[in-house]
């Protein structure tokens, strides 16, 4: 299992086997590929309090709502959402990937993914980035940033993933 660099990761995207949509080569660096912020915000309902019961089928769906994330979004120190990638991600059965932050962007205090950063072999779906200000200021989130990059490995043996967020389009 190892680690894709730039020419592997310009090779598996020549071939068609690694695929992004939308791409432009100026997104793949020396080991990793940059994916950019969506136009969708799952945020934290004004009125939902209490305690979330956290069980084997939960959502966030009875505290959250999508919205449409045309304009900056102003986020508080503590406060975490939902974002999704512009880009959907089409991996072959024998890559696999991480999710990580971009220095830049953690720097100012922002986390793009709480503990969730695998990516499965064998997806074809938008990422879902659960990002918290850990900062002690509000962050103000814009769409369409370089948010994230997205680490390349080799698996040994191949799998299709086909759980339940097989096929998201939506935070």
């Amino acid at each position: 299992m190892s680690v894709l660099t730039r020419d592997a990761i310009l090779r598996e995207l020549a071939s068609g086997r690694l695929r992004l949509e939308p791409f432009s080569p100026d997104q793949v660096g020396a080991a990793s590929i940059d994916l950019h912020l969506g136009d969708e915000l799952r945020v934290p309902l004004e009125n939902a309090n209490g305690p979330v019961d956290v069980t084997d089928d939960a959502t966030p769906d009875a505290f959250t709502r999508v919205i449409a994330f045309e304009k900056p979004y102003q986020l508080a120190p503590g406060h975490t959402v939902h974002g999704i990638t512009r880009e959907r991600l089409f991996l072959p059965p024998d890559l696999c990937a991480w999710i990580e932050g971009r220095s830049r962007i953690a720097r100012l205090g922002l986390t793009v993914h709480v503990s969730s950063g695998f990516v499965q072999p064998g997806v074809a779906n938008h990422q879902v980035l659960e990002m918290s200000n850990v900062s002690g200021r509000t962050l103000t989130l814009h769409p369409g940033i370089r948010i994230c990059q997205i680490v390349l490995q080799r698996t040994e043996g191949s799998a299709v993933y086909r759980g339940r967020f097989a096929d998201q389009d939506s935070p």
